[in-house]
């Protein structure tokens, strides 16, 4: 028998997604983020699946060319830009586009060889203090690379946001006016709005936004849930119960005996565990779906294996149908159980866990 623990990818939840960042973004072309394996629900099937955006963002080369390779032939930017100047002959040959964010990835440009210029965004530190210009270097750059032979004309500006989920943060605000003072009389397209700014700061949209998060039907905001933005769960992690069995008051329930049983009950264990990409961290309390219906974790995470709490569920037997995050249970309230983030959890599900695609989840 196949191990039961899959992850299911609604393709139709992701173009749901895509529509709400349209429109809550009218009129802006939009670059999908789907670096890190699409947040682990597969590259090149998001790719295919979000063919209605106007082209896509990455961390690398490297998955970039698996798109390439696969077909994909809309616009790709690499978010972090080159790494060492042997790159730029497949940048040019795969007609990437990189944004710039360092003065070292000037100098490669400057020294590039390629025959087809590459298309240019050049990254400005508008206040993340993490990659990009400072603003008194932003014109420099910008001149450097409009003398530049191996540069596409006009460089996009782009900047990336770092309090935009909290909606009341000023930080947000701060950013754009040195974003405006830092490009002033700049010319080229503009890139500020990630998922956050999409939803929450419309003055931020400018020319191309930048969905990640929203996109696999998560909030991003803080403490926030998908479901308050009409974004829809792309993927369920289920899996299935593969015993059960009744403890006495007393009884202690798996690794390191922290857990011990208030009362007689019944105790399922479900197949899945970190060795899947399941928090390790999640504490007991953490809901789980047994039959669709709320179950508490309890004990430890181990690595192929959780034990829940069947006291409200005395009729499941083996091999009923448990859901760990997705349609039902919002991944976020997962994640605040686990002390994390959606983005973790999704990206760190891990290889052994079949993907299966689906259309529509009821």
């Amino acid at each position: 028998m196949t191990r039961p623990a899959q992850a299911l990818i609604d393709l139709s939840a992701l173009q749901h997604n895509l529509t709400r960042v349209k429109q809550a973004a009218p009129g802006r072309r939009v670059m999908a983020i789907i670096k890190a394996d699409a947040y682990g629900h597969g590259i090149v099937r998001v790719a295919r699946a979000l063919n209605e955006a106007d082209g896509y963002g990455v961390a690398s080369i490297d998955e970039a060319i698996v798109l390439r390779e696969a077909g994909v032939t809309r616009p790709i930017t690499l978010l972090e830009g080159c790494f060492e100047a042997s790159e730029m002959e497949l940048i040019s040959r795969h007609a990437l586009s990189v944004v710039v964010h360092h003065a070292a990835q000037l100098d490669m440009l400057e020294r590039a060889a390629q025959k087809s210029p590459v298309t240019v965004w050049l990254k400005i530190d508008s206040g993340m203090h993490r990659l990009g210009f400072a603003p008194v270097e932003v014109k420099p750059a910008w001149q450097r690379l409009t003398a530049c032979a191996a540069v596409a004309q006009p460089i996009g500006l782009m900047t990336h946001l770092a309090c935009a989920d909290d909606i009341s943060h000023p930080a947000t605000l701060h950013q754009l006016e040195c974003l405006e003072r830092a490009a002033a009389g700049l010319p080229g397209e503009r890139s500020i709005a990630n998922s956050a700014a999409i939803l929450g700061w419309p003055q931020t949209h400018a020319d191309w936004v930048r969905p990640g998060i929203m996109l696999y039907g998560v909030s991003p905001f803080c403490g926030g849930r998908a479901a308050e933005h009409n974004l829809k769960s792309v993927m369920t992690l289920r899996s299935a119960l593969i015993a059960v069995h009744h403890f006495k008051r007393g009884d202690a329930i798996g690794y390191g005996a922290s857990y011990v049983c208030p009362h007689d009950m019944p105790v399922g264990v479900v197949a899945i565990g970190y060795g899947d990409g399941y928090p390790r961290h999640a504490q007991t309390g953490t809901p789980v779906l047994v039959n669709g219906r709320r179950v508490a974790l309890i004990g430890r995470v181990s690595m192929d294996m959780i034990c829940v709490d069947l006291s409200t569920e005395q009729g499941a037997r083996v091999g009923d149908p448990v859901v760990l995050w997705g349609a039902g249970l919002p991944v976020e309230e997962v994640a605040e159980h686990a002390a994390t983030i959606a983005y973790e959890l999704l990206c760190g599900v891990a290889r052994r866990v079949r993907c299966v695609e689906v259309h529509g989840q009821g």
